[in-house]
């Protein structure tokens, strides 16, 4: 993957408006970010190529496809090493309503991102976990309420430029 230091802003402005708009057509693209077409499209090409873009996807949703809960499980393994986070990594993959699964540091070792049905579901999913015996100690989970708050994409001139958003 190429470093950040060798995208542009052209490549940034590719990048926002395509996290925003990923079905936009090359002309509506070019448009948007400033560049002749042939250009614009080279550009996107080699951003999907060296892995920047790595892919597009529909952002679905899930209340209008019915009822569901947003669970975040907080997860301690019993041991730590290499092979017992793979373990868990690896048991924990195989659940389609394990969205998310990050290793973090502080507290606990894990902090899963489930979406299921509803609260029965999550439940039943959570035991089935501990019965693969992947290494679960304890886990704390959280019932999303209500998301006041979703942002599409990541805030990328901040990543690149490293300034705030306020300033």
């Amino acid at each position: 993957m190429r470093s950040a230091a060798s995208l542009d802003q052209f490549d940034m402005k590719i990048l926002v408006h395509l996290q925003r708009e990923g079905r936009c057509s090359n002309v509506d693209l070019s448009a948007a970010v400033g560049l002749s077409e042939s250009p614009c499209l080279a550009r996107t090409k080699r951003l999907q190529e060296t892995g920047v873009i790595r892919g597009y996807g529909a952002d679905v949703a899930l209340e209008k496809l019915g009822s569901h809960v947003i669970v975040f499980s907080e997860v301690t393994i019993s041991n730590h090493r290499p092979h017992d986070f793979r373990k868990f990594e690896t048991g924990a993959g195989k659940y389609d309503e394990i969205v998310e699964c990050y290793n973090v540091s502080g507290g606990y070792d894990y902090l899963l991102k489930i979406v299921a049905p509803d609260i029965a579901h999550f439940q039943a999913l959570m035991e089935r976990l501990l019965e693969d015996d992947i290494g679960i100690e304890k886990f704390s989970s959280r019932v999303v309420l209500r998301r006041p708050l979703e942002q599409r994409g990541y805030p990328l001139t901040v990543i690149a430029t490293g300034k705030p958003s306020w300033a």
